[in-house]
């Protein structure tokens, strides 16, 4: 591979995890991961400067604003930090600035949190806007539901005129774990780490969910204060700290030793922190001096952010436990010693399938190597026999559900185990709690609390029979009372109306979650008109395929569902679909889009794709009819002109819509 082509790949690629993290909330890729393919990008750059564009990712901070949210020109840009990942690299730093400087300088070393950086503006004390950092000149306004963050005052003492504070809004990881686990009995997708939880959270367009997910904030840095003057960094933080901010814990480091010392001691106690932390900064703690030294266009050179490693520990495992999913899955897990690893307690880890048992070999009483993947999840990186692996027993999922003890079977397209009972009681949470989650039938207030009492109390056996609860029986459970039940009554009723693709999300059939529910109903009228497709024409529609068809007609055609089907109709549940197509004046067509949109997220787009009849594809083929290149477009777009492919901008995609 050239040069050129590898840069290319490596911008597309930088582009689009930059827009998982900071965008979607949703990372693919792990914070090490990221930082070693730009590592790799700033030194290809570097060895060919001829080769540097604008808009490569190296040139500008990776966020921007979100069209649902009103933009905020920031009146001091937010920039991003530079990384280091070992102690020359520190050292050599600290060497550049001293030598640039012309003297020792003096640090604030403090710990790097790992959320959501915002920018709070203070007008005569009271609390006037927030916004996130976007692409570090242009945030979204977030102001409502920053106001719902406890320890951010909302009013301040003795302020000046004006005042605007950076910081870094997360969530704890007691909230975090509470949150997943309230998302994984739903059956909804888990959120990836406690910053994304806190930029999705912030990001709400409703801020009583924003309220719900107890968010927390530490500042970090005074971006603006009318009429007073501070002459170093450490006299803004006790400012700050005076007007009742929490501020970030710092000291201030002259040496490289200290500085070696304190980065050291900060990663040794991450678990004390109630944020996750990927690291620690070094600033110039004399304001002069920062103005000395500038800026690039992306980050200040007078601060730098050391990057730790990631963790990898040892324990032993104590019991493997089979548990049953939403869908019928034995998933198995490996439950050992509690280890802390990226700043969490650990207890347990996944193995997902007997596959990855076998592969593996572990047994109960093997000393195990954990890592949590991606920073993220942990999993079982490899097993350290010893002397007494080979006598402790294999393990093996079993023949029956742990739950209700009926046959389990392997898929034959998969290596998932799963219970053939329907109506096995380990599912009927997690179906009812999805059913009514807000990507599905969205009934607000039928949480996992609720969904659980219900079926405690006999009153639902099915998802179908929550169209069949009474108010006054609600209002006899626990924590519920008259005023409660009649909030819900009113949800469910509601609900009756959301159309044919929710209720195709809520059946929690395989392979068909919100965007094949979508597609589907953009086909089909009413759910009876779907009922009567066959498999080889269901097959045939984009995004939906021979596995998902199998899945889709065996779920439709199964005594079970029929008698959920019925129930649902004879509460008046709305079969019909309000996702219909638009007009066929992209049918047969197929786009790739490429780089950053700014009038539509990428699902939007792809979205309005499908409604006019073409299909949206991840990757250029000679099959491809269009490429629609947004900013920073990459590899995909130099594929489509060396193929002849017709290459769109956004604005001529925008007229094909017209």
């Amino acid at each position: 591979m050239d040069v050129t082509q590898e840069i290319a790949e490596l911008r597309e690629k930088l582009n689009r995890c930059a827009d998982e993290y900071y965008n979607k909330d949703a990372p693919t890729v792990s914070d090490f991961e990221y930082d070693a393919l730009m590592q790799r990008l700033i030194a290809l750059e570097t060895a060919h400067p001829e080769l540097v564009t604008p808009d490569s990712p190296t040139q500008h901070v990776g966020g921007r604003a979100a069209a649902q949210f009103s933009p905020v020109t920031h009146a001091v840009p937010l920039q991003s930090l530079g990384d280091v990942f070992s102690f020359d690299e520190l050292d050599a730093f600290l060497a550049h600035a001293d030598e640039a400087l012309g003297e020792k300088a003096v640090w604030s070393v403090e710990p790097k949190v790992d959320g959501l950086s915002v920018a709070v503006e203070y007008l005569d004390g009271k609390l006037a806007r927030g916004a996130t950092r976007g692409d570090g000149v242009t945030g979204e306004d977030v102001t409502e539901n920053l106001k719902t963050i406890r320890s951010l005052p909302k009013e301040l003492p003795n302020a000046p005129r004006r005042l605007i504070v950076r910081g870094e809004v997360y969530m704890s990881h007691e909230t975090f774990a509470q949150l997943n686990t309230e998302r994984e009995i739903a059956g909804e997708k888990l959120f990836a780490n406690p910053r994304n939880a806190a930029a999705g959270s912030l990001r709400q367009m409703d801020s009583k969910i924003t309220a719900a997910r107890k968010l927390d904030i530490v500042v970090f840095n005074i971006q603006l204060c009318d009429g007073k003057a501070f002459e170093t960094h450490g006299e803004g933080l006790d400012f700050l700290a005076g007007l009742g901010f929490p501020v970030i814990p710092h000291k201030l480091c002259s040496t490289a030793a200290d500085w070696r010392a304190e980065v050291e001691r900060i990663g040794e106690g991450r678990d004390a922190y109630p944020f996750d932390i990927d690291g620690a900064v070094a600033k110039l703690d004399d304001l002069a001096s920062r103005e000395a030294l500038g800026s690039t266009a992306k980050a200040p050179r007078w601060a730098i952010a050391y990057k730790y490693p990631p963790e990898k520990k040892t324990t032993l495992v104590r019991d493997i436990v089979v548990q049953v999913g939403r869908t019928g899955v034995l998933t198995p897990k490996a439950v050992f010693d509690p280890i802390r690893l990226a700043g969490t307690t650990v207890t347990n880890a996944t193995l997902h399938n007997q596959d990855n048992i076998d592969r593996l070999d572990i047994r109960i009483g093997d000393t195990i190597l954990v890592q949590k993947a991606g920073e993220i999840i942990p999993e079982v990186l490899e097993v350290q026999k010893d002397a007494g692996h080979g006598v402790r027993p294999v393990f093996h999922l079993p023949g029956e559900c742990p739950v209700c003890g009926a046959p389990v079977e392997r898929d034959e397209d998969g290596a998932a185990t799963r219970c053939t009972n329907a109506e096995c009681p380990a599912q009927l949470l997690r179906n009812v709690a999805h059913f009514a989650s807000r990507e599905a039938m969205d009934i607000d207030g039928l949480g996992i609390s609720l969904a659980e009492s219900l079926i405690n109390a006999g009153l639902v056996n099915s998802p179908a029979e929550i169209y069949y609860l009474d108010a006054q029986s609600v209002a006899a459970l626990d924590r519920m009372g008259k005023k409660s039940a009649e909030n819900l009554m009113a949800a469910i009723q509601k609900s009756k109306g959301a159309g044919l693709a929710r209720l195709l999300c809520a059946f929690g059939i395989r392979q068909v979650g919100q965007k094949a529910a979508q597609t589907l109903a953009m086909h089909y009228d009413d759910l009876d008109a779907l009922c009567a497709v066959s498999e080889e024409t269901l097959q045939n529609i984009p995004d939906v395929g021979p596995i998902t068809a199998h899945y889709l007609v065996e779920w439709l055609s199964d005594p079970h569902s029929r008698h959920q089907l019925e129930l649902l109709r004879g509460a008046g549940v709305d079969f019909t679909s309000q996702e219909t197509m638009l007009d066929d004046r992209f049918a047969g067509k197929t786009f790739v889009l490429t780089g950053s949109l700014t009038t539509f997220t990428r699902d939007e787009a792809e979205a309005l794709i499908v409604r006019y009849g073409g299909k949206a594809s991840g990757s250029v083929s000679k099959k491809t009819s269009y490429v629609v290149a947004g900013e920073a477009a990459g590899s995909k777009l130099t594929k489509a002109q060396s193929l002849g492919i017709p290459v769109l901008s956004e604005d001529e995609f925008k007229q094909m819509l017209q």
